[in-house]
């Protein structure tokens, strides 16, 4: 029997968690564990309207405090988990407690990678947490800084952006051949970025940081082809690694993430994980193993976690999770919206629009079959796209029937 569940990681999926968990009959005890002191926040926002100054804090709250009151948790928040013994059913926290469990949600989501020495700079940021946030906004809010962005991912571009419109100067660094390579492939990755030319931030491709040094009262970016970079700051967006290090040890198998079945549970009965951390064979995609780090992903395994762990405690099957992957960035006040899986191989075709209106649909394909959907300023045709992956739709049909959207 459930009587007691511990949700470790107080970002979206273990919110999502806790609240499915009430949402779906559960009266027993929830203990929610989080690394940061915050209640818990949502993070998009963090990169745009809490870095320009536009929102403050209270704005991106996850639950209200009303809200966290019917959810009746037991609070361990600034004090991240150590270890984990399946074993004895206990997770261990940094202050030495242990909390015992009989159901757990892993939801420990990720961390920021860093360059070596990053931390012995106090004009070096990255941006994972409020806390970091804020301490960048501080730096960038009066402009007229020389900012320069090592990584050209989303989060670095959504800074880049952000520091440009509060009239900084901005560069971005980029070691792959083209922005976006991971997400979006080379050809839309490029398209999307030329937002960034618009409004006269340089992005330069291919190359290779090999160290940052100090330079009177900034800092100096020394690059692989002998060129270097002056920086009053430097923001470093160089990707995240799932924040599995608490579970080394613990018998559950760890590769890039917690390596979960369909029903998101990770091979020990009563263990489920949820969001960032988490690798499962996805359905939707015949079965293809991946790692998702967007926000509906989270939010949606928190809740089918929680339905998964009611429905064991009350002797009935879990449900397989699958999903269509779905992102979106805002850039200069342009949405960008993705639906689906990308692949470096993918046949890429624009159906509306046009990339040098800085607004079009394009559609990705492999193997004859409809694999995403990229929407620049493209909000509902790019959404329309999901009915068409959820039918699995040919790529040419889907092609055809985009066209009209």
């Amino acid at each position: 029997m459930i009587q007691q569940v511990v949700v470790v990681g107080s970002s979206l999926a273990g919110v999502r968690a806790c609240g499915g968990l009430r949402a779906e009959g559960f009266d027993g005890d929830i203990t929610l564990i989080g690394a940061e002191p915050h209640l818990p926040y949502d993070r998009p926002p963090l990169s745009k309207k809490v870095l320009s100054g536009e929102w403050e804090p209270d704005r991106i709250a996850l639950v209200r405090p009303e809200e966290l009151d019917s959810l009746r948790l037991q609070l361990r928040l600034g004090t991240p988990a150590t270890g984990l013994s399946t074993t004895d059913r206990l997770v261990t926290l940094r202050d030495g407690s242990a909390v015992p469990y009989d159901a757990l949600v892993i939801a420990t989501g990720a961390a920021t990678r860093r360059l070596p020495n990053q931390l012995e700079h106090d004009s070096i940021f990255e941006l994972r947490t409020l806390d970091d946030s804020l301490a960048l906004r501080s730096r960038i809010d009066a402009g007229g800084l020389r900012v320069t962005i090592i990584g050209a991912g989303f989060i670095g571009l959504e800074v880049a952006a952000t520091a440009r419109l509060l009239g900084n100067d901005v560069v971005v660094l980029e070691g792959a051949a083209a922005p976006l390579v991971r997400g979006l492939g080379g050809e839309m990755g490029l398209a999307v970025t030329q937002l960034h030319a618009d409004h006269g931030v340089a992005i330069r491709c291919g190359v290779q940081v090999l160290g940052i040094e100090p330079a009177g009262s900034g800092l100096v970016v020394r690059l692989g082809d002998g060129d270097s970079v002056v920086s009053d700051l430097i923001v470093v967006g160089i990707g995240v690694s799932p924040t599995t290090q608490w579970l080394e040890g613990s018998g559950l198998t760890l590769r890039d993430g917690v390596v979960c079945d369909a029903t998101l549970n990770a091979g020990v009965p009563g263990v489920y994980a949820a969001g960032d951390i988490v690798r499962w064979p996805n359905a939707q995609f015949d079965g293809e193993e991946m790692r998702v780090e967007h926000w509906t992903n989270a939010s949606e395994q928190g809740l089918a976690v929680a339905r998964n762990l009611v429905a064991v405690g009350r002797g009935d099957q879990p449900v397989a999770y699958s999903s269509v992957p779905f992102f979106w960035s805002e850039q200069y006040g342009t949405r960008i919206q993705f639906i689906g899986r990308a692949a470096g191989d993918d046949d890429v075709r624009v159906v509306k629009g046009g990339v040098s209106e800085r607004s079009f649909l394009a559609l990705y394909g492999s193997k004859g079959r409809l694999r995403g959907a990229l929407g620049v300023a493209m909000a509902k045709p790019v959404m329309q796209c999901r009915k068409l992956l959820l039918e699995n739709m040919s790529f040419d049909d889907a092609i055809e029937a985009a066209a009209a959207f």
